[in-house]
């Protein structure tokens, strides 16, 4: 009994931990938009780096549904949200809202951190996703 205890606090701390987060990356959200809310980003972006290019693949089966281009859709834009990767990895692993929570199964670890590397490479790049 004291180890299933054991489990469940650790649980808990884990799962508030992660809420927490998530509040923080909200506020984030809300308090550091930038001018270009909804304005779309602007000409192509290609890229020869495998992760990049694995991060797009994954965006256009998972993401690009919700976040068309990063812009507003179902979800909110993702282009203008300079969150750090760690809260990015969180929210697609607990979800929030309307967004679901991605498994591993569903989205391994090498998605989730190829997805930010592509969300990263169009922000740095200022440019508009490529095509499928």
């Amino acid at each position: 009994m004291e180890d299933h205890a054991r489990v469940s606090f650790a649980a808990f701390v884990r799962h508030s931990f992660a809420c927490a987060a998530l509040a923080v990356a909200a506020l984030l959200c809300v308090s550091c938009g930038s001018a270009r809310r909804s304005e779309p980003i602007k000409g192509a972006f290609a890229t020869n780096d495998r992760r990049v290019e694995h991060g797009r693949q994954v965006w256009m089966m998972k993401c690009d549904r919700c976040h068309p281009g990063g812009e507003a859709g179902l979800g909110p834009a993702t282009n203008d949200k300079p969150l750090p990767e760690f809260l990015i990895a969180t929210q697609i692993r607990t979800g929030l809202g309307a967004m679901p929570a991605f498994t591993k199964r569903e989205m391994s670890d090498s998605d989730v951190a190829a997805v930010i590397a592509y969300m990263k490479a169009i922000r740095r790049a200022d440019a508009k996703p490529m095509p499928r």
